[in-house]
């Protein structure tokens, strides 16, 4: 076919966002049929033992509604055909805001790593030390000597990392504003990426999430386990919701703002899910929020079991909060509140892995399949499928970017069948913090 020829074919084979969307929610729904229909004897020998409504809420909540949702996801990875971010002929000044509360040990590589960026506009970064008890006050005014970019502020009282954001914010110059973890270790070219990102999205957009892996990933087996986790399946998640137009955590680790947007929606509030709450505030304000899926942060991750249930008992905790401070983007006519309605089947799908799922394995263990059987190990191989094809998009982006996957056989196989039974159940017990209103605490992740 002649150059011509190429050229008029394009708008035929072009698929709109609203195209993807409605293709990929036929896959899903079709798959999920499929699914009732198979887990029909399932249903009605669970239902036997335990009642009809007790049946649905596990057999759905465990299969159903979880393989829906993995089918759009991958259907929607398929379609998804992200554009490149130009190099700008001029880039923008930025202004980074870094809270810090006992990084002592951390905080210098951070801005080792700020520096070398060599970001091609003006710089400024500002770190709040947030009433730190041990020596990060220190370190930083050493770092005053060495780069005529940073600013710092030290609180003396530790009031929480929102308010720690709050006060740095108002010494910001710049209109465009940068967060990053104080433990964090920014790759190369990671700024100038998500500022070309900011710009070549959409006008409405006003916030973007960058892409967040794992730094400290050979320590032991959760940490091999969360590079998993943060290298397809955070990752694949925010690809998908920025395609429809709404990613809906620009997490503090690192993401880019608007500062004028910020100003609009309060700047960050004072909970535990900031950055969640915050998002949703952006989004709620009609804003698009997109995901730069090549500007990397490398960043340490929970070392331990009681850890890492701590750290997602204040994910849940702060998507509870984000329900509560905006139940009105429940109603907001977008694609991206697809999504929103997706996460309030969390609490659902989390208690039912808890109560459900995981002493169903204990059953089949002593050979009573009730909840535990032939239909739930049909969903291994999809499972490592799904897994397949988020290996092959990042994969692909790892080499574009000049990174290497490292080998991880043994943390990969702990994530596909083993990780949900730790995550779901400190899920549950975030949702129960937040019910019952426990006292807050902030933390880096």
């Amino acid at each position: 076919m002649n150059e011509e020829g190429q050229k008029a074919l394009q708008p035929m084979i072009y698929l709109p966002v609203s195209g993807k969307f409605v293709i990929a929610l036929i896959g899903a729904s079709a798959w999920m049929w499929f699914s009732i229909w198979a887990a029909g004897p399932w249903l009605a020998d669970l239902t036997d033992r335990v009642g009809m409504a007790l049946a649905i809420f596990l057999v759905y909540g465990i299969a159903v509604v979880p393989g829906f949702m993995n089918a759009f996801l991958a259907i929607s990875l398929l379609l998804d055909k992200r554009p490149p971010h130009p190099a700008l002929s001029v880039y923008p000044p930025i202004s980074i805001l870094i809270a810090a509360y006992n990084e002592e040990a951390s905080i210098d590589e951070t801005l080792v790593s700020i520096d070398r960026q060599n970001y091609p506009g003006e710089l400024q970064v500002i770190v709040i030390n947030d009433g730190s008890a041990d020596g990060t006050s220190l370190v930083v005014e050493r770092a005053l000597e060495r780069y005529p970019w940073l600013t710092f502020v030290d609180l003396e009282k530790n009031g929480g990392k929102a308010r720690a954001l709050n006060i740095g914010f108002k010494e910001v110059a710049h209109d465009l504003v940068i967060t990053v973890d104080a433990d964090s270790f920014l790759y190369r070219g990671a700024l100038a990426s998500i500022v070309e990102r900011y710009r070549a999205d959409p006008p409405h957009t006003r916030a973007v999430a960058g892409k967040i892996l794992v730094r400290n990933s050979r320590l032991n087996w959760i940490t091999r386990c969360q590079e998993w986790d943060y290298f397809h399946g955070i990752a694949a998640i925010k690809r998908v919701q920025s395609l429809f137009q709404g990613t809906l955590v620009a997490q503090g680790a690192f993401s880019i703002y608007d500062r004028a947007a910020l100003i609009e929606v309060g700047g960050w509030p004072e909970c535990v899910g900031e950055d969640i709450v915050l998002t949703w505030a952006l989004l709620k304000a009609g804003y698009r929020v997109g995901h730069c899926e090549d500007a990397c942060l490398f960043t340490n991750v929970p070392t331990t079991v009681k850890q890492l249930v701590k750290q997602r008992q204040r994910w849940a905790r702060g998507m509870a909060e984000a329900f509560l401070k905006h139940p009105g983007i429940l109603i907001k006519p977008r694609l991206s509140t697809f999504f929103i309605y997706w996460n309030l089947l969390f609490p659902w799908l989390d208690l039912a892995c808890t109560i459900g799922f995981i002493p169903g394995i204990i059953l089949a263990l002593f050979g009573h399949y009730w909840i535990v059987g032939i239909m739930t190990l049909a969903l291994i191989p999809a499972t490592f499928a799904l897994s397949l094809l988020m290996f092959r998009i990042e994969r692909r982006m790892f080499r574009k970017t000049g990174l290497v996957v490292r080998k991880n056989i043994q943390g990969f196989f702990v994530y596909a069948l083993l990780y949900s039974l730790i995550l779901q159940p400190a899920s549950v017990l975030g949702y129960l913090d937040e019910l019952f209103r426990k006292p807050k605490a902030w933390g880096t992740k």
